[in-house]
C-alpha cells in the first residue's frame, strides 16, 4: 500500500440498494469503485404468540435471490435510522376515527429517535404530502393535526394512495435509513371503475390513476416497508359479507389490497379497535426497530429492470432451537 493513501468505505442505502465507493486521495488521482448492495429488512416471528425472536445473528439466516443463496456482507440490527410516512385514509368511514388515528401517531413521534425523519401524507383519489420529511417533530405533529381535520368527498383509491407514499418514501434525505410506510386505513377496496371514477376521481383523470402493478413496481423500488393499521368501519364489514375470502399462506384475507401490499414488502396488517389505536401505533416504532437488516451484493449478468425475486430463511440450527418461526422480508426488488 502506497504511502499517503488511504481508503474510505461508505455504504449507502438507496432505494433498497447500497453503493459502496473507494476512494484514494492525497496523490491528485481519485479512483472510486461502486457496487450494488441489496438490503433487505427482515423479521423473525414465533409462528403462535407473533412476538419477535432475538437476538439473531448474521450465520442464522440465508438469503437467496432467484433460488441461488447470495453472501450476507452486512447484517445490523437497530442501527439505522428510520424513514416513516404516516399514509391517512380520508374515506368518509375512516373519518369517524381519524383523531384516534392522530393521537397514536402523535405518540409514535416520541418513540423516534433524533436522527429519524418523517413525512405525512394523505390520500383519497389522489395524494398530497402535508409535511415532507423532516426530523422537526412539531412539523411532523402539526402535519399530522391537520390530517386528523381533513375530508374528502372523493373515493379512495389504495393504489394511488400508495404509489405516491412509495415515491415520497423514495425521497428520504437520510440515504443510509430504513424505509417505512404506516398505513391508516378501514380496507375499503379500490374500485377505479368508469362510473367511480367520474363520480368520485374530481380530481384525476382515469389516465392518471396508477395500477396496482405500477404502485406494486414503485413499493419494490423504494425498499419500504408497508405496515397497516385496518380499523374495519361497516362499509368494510358489507363488503366482507359480499366478497368471497382468499385463504393464502394460512391467513384470511379480506377484500382490498391492503394485505397484499404488506406482505409483498415483509410488512403486516394488524386490525385494532380504536381503543387500542393509539398504543398500537406507538408500539409499533418499537418493533419495527427489532427488524434485522441484511445485505448482499446481487450476482452479476442480470438486465436493468429485471425483477428478482427475494427469499430469506433461517438456519437449521434456528428452527430445531426455536420451533416454527415466521419470516417477514420483502419478496423482491427491480434492478
Amino acid at each position: 500500500m502506497i504511502a499517503g493513501r488511504y481508503i474510505q468505505c461508505v455504504i449507502l442505502a438507496m432505494a433498497g440498494f447500497g453503493i459502496l465507493s473507494s476512494a484514494q486521495e492525497n496523490t491528485g488521482e481519485t479512483l472510486r469503485v461502486s457496487v450494488r448492495m441489496v438490503t433487505v429488512d427482515t423479521q423473525v416471528l414465533n409462528a403462535k404468540t407473533g412476538r419477535a425472536i432475538s437476538p439473531l445473528e448474521s450465520r442464522d439466516f440465508q438469503v437467496y435471490e432467484d433460488g441461488v443463496q447470495q453472501k450476507i456482507i452486512s447484517f445490523s440490527q437497530d442501527e439505522l435510522p428510520l424513514s416513516v410516512v404516516f399514509l391517512f385514509d380520508l374515506t368518509d368511514s375512516v373519518r369517524p376515527v381519524l383523531k384516534s388515528l392522530a393521537s397514536g401517531s402523535l405518540q409514535a413521534l416520541h418513540r423516534l429517535r433524533p436522527d429519524d425523519e418523517v413525512a405525512v401524507m394523505v390520500y383519497s383519489a389522489s395524494a398530497v404530502v402535508l409535511q415532507d420529511f423532516t426530523t422537526d417533530r412539531q412539523l411532523a405533529a402539526d402535519a399530522i393535526l391537520k390530517a386528523s381535520k381533513m375530508e374528502s368527498g372523493e373515493a379512495a383509491f389504495f393504489n394511488e394512495g400508495i404509489f405516491q407514499a412509495a415515491v415520497q418514501s423514495a425521497r428520504s434525505k437520510i440515504p443510509s435509513s430504513r424505509r417505512v410506510v404506516l398505513w391508516m386505513t378501514d380496507n375499503v377496496p379500490n374500485i377505479p371503475s368508469e362510473e367511480i371514477r367520474q363520480r368520485y376521481g374530481r380530481s384525476l383523470s382515469a389516465s392518471q390513476l396508477h395500477t396496482k402493478n405500477q404502485a406494486t413496481a414503485e413499493l419494490l423500488k423504494s425498499g419500504a416497508v408497508v405496515y397497516t393499521l385496518l380499523r374495519t368501519s361497516e362499509i368494510s364489514d358489507q363488503m366482507a359479507l359480499h366478497d368471497s375470502s382468499r385463504i393464502v399462506s394460512g391467513m384470511l384475507y379480506p377484500p382490498g389490497d391492503v394485505w397484499q401490499y404488506s406482505q409483498l414488502t415483509g410488512g403486516h396488517v394488524i386490525e385494532s379497535s380504536a381503543k387500542k389505536m393509539e398504543s398500537m401505533l406507538a408500539n409499533w416504532i418499537d418493533e419495527i426497530r427489532t427488524r434485522y437488516t441484511l445485505g448482499y451484493r446481487p450476482p452479476p449478468g442480470k438486465s436493468t429492470g429485471k425483477f428478482c425475486k427475494i427469499e430469506v430463511k433461517l438456519s437449521p440450527d434456528v428452527r430445531k432451537r426455536e420451533g416454527k418461526l415466521l419470516v417477514e422480508a420483502r419478496r423482491g426488488y427491480y434492478r
